[in-house]
């Protein structure tokens, strides 16, 4: 049992980080963390009040079978198909979970306290099956604080548009690029328009947009190690926070900035006239894959108000242990952040070419997770006397 004095101590750096402005969500779920008061405890003690999940997040906890043996057996003695089964397992985390985190939710007026769930990543590409598959999760689910994550592809933004002017909160995943991230607000800002032209109460509808941010290191910094230079030795590391924190510049011209120096677009002031929501910015891919780098730096060096940062549970205990939260690092870095980006583009590396490869890479990942998943939920069924096809 952790006590206060010892919560107070070990969570520091993420109560200042709160305290900033950044809302500190956890990315990872299983039923074991739930059902064990985990999930509990991180939101009483390290400041915790989201969760995201993936189809890497749940091939790793149904995988392991811990918590699921019960209801892998009552789906075996019904014959439940396995992408059906796979559904009712995740569903019902995301549930449990969306009940433990409801307080928050309802402190919060429905800002934090959220939970997400992924539609299926095989429809990344299918605009419709997409938007019938975010219908049957937000159904499912049945929770007031549930997000459906929808992947930033270009099937993926009529998706987020239709979804949101259902009255569906939306969290889309795999942002890599700046353009892009421009077209998900535009599609956000267009389910608005839809919802409240279908009469739908808009302060009810939240969003965020997780702009990936470790993985574009991962590449360009693969690129500029191959050239070897001391000019392109000198920039690895440093293209990610300058394309994360030219996101909140983008971010700050549609939905204006906390400090109310920058002032929103015409769209979204019509639309905050109604009771809209700003789509805010999430930090997500924040374990850092370098071990040279610090392992707090995507949570450090990305701090501004209005803003997610979902980690995974090692980057949390990391940043609670010897985190060292500043302030405000991204709203005056903007120009700094731009030449790191042109830097990078002289030294013939395509910015362009990087983003599109980890787009494609991260749907790839992700259909191989859920594929994984699947196959592990078969052989349970299998095992069971059922056959899972």
């Amino acid at each position: 049992m952790i006590t206060v004095t010892e919560a107070t101590a070990t969570a520091g750096a993420l109560r200042r980080l709160s305290e900033a402005g950044v809302s500190v969500w956890l990315d990872d779920l299983s039923r074991r963390r739930i059902e064990s008061g985990n999930l509990a405890e991180l939101i009483a003690t390290k400041h915790v009040v989201g969760v995201t999940t993936n189809p890497s997040i749940f091939q790793a906890a149904i995988g392991s079978g811990q918590g699921y043996e019960e209801q892998l057996a009552d789906l075996a003695t019904r014959g439940v198909a396995v992408d059906e089964a796979v559904r009712m397992m995740t569903t019902a985390d995301v549930r449990a979970a969306a009940d433990v985190l409801r307080g928050v939710y309802d402190a919060t007026g429905g800002r934090d306290g959220r939970v997400s769930i992924e539609v299926d990543p095989r429809l990344a590409h299918d605009t419709t099956a997409t938007i019938a598959e975010a219908r049957q999760l937000a159904w499912l689910v049945d929770r007031p604080n549930v997000m459906i994550k929808i992947p930033a592809t270009k099937a993926g933004l009529p998706a987020i548009t239709e979804v949101v002017g259902a009255g569906i909160s939306v969290n889309v995943t795999l942002i890599f690029s700046l353009e892009r991230y421009r077209e998900v607000m535009d599609a956000y800002l267009a389910g608005l328009e839809k919802a409240r032209a279908a009469g739908i109460d808009l302060s009810g509808i939240h969003s965020v947009a997780s702009f990936f941010v470790s993985r574009v290191d991962g590449e360009i910094d693969k690129r500029l190690t191959l050239l070897g230079t001391d000019e392109a030795l000198a920039l690895k590391g440093r293209a990610a926070l300058a394309n994360a924190r030219l996101a909140y510049e983008a971010y700050e011209d549609v939905f204006g900035s906390a400090d109310g120096a920058t002032r929103p677009g015409d769209r979204f002031t019509a639309l905050a006239g109604a009771r809209a929501n700003a789509q805010r910015p999430l930090w997500a891919s924040t374990g850092v894959k370098d071990p040279a780098y610090r392992d707090t730096l995507y949570v450090e060096e990305l701090v501004a108000p209005g803003t997610v940062n979902t980690m995974p549970e090692a980057t949390l205990d990391a940043a609670a242990d010897h985190g060292d939260v500043r302030g405000d690092t991204v709203t005056g870095g903007y120009a700094q952040a731009r030449a790191d980006l042109a830097a990078v583009e002289r030294l013939g590396i395509s910015y362009d070419e990087v983003v599109e490869q980890l787009e494609q890479e991260g749907v790839a990942k992700f259909e191989a997770a859920w594929q994984d998943l699947l196959d592990a939920v078969t052989k349970s069924l299998n095992s069971k006397g059922v056959d899972g096809e």
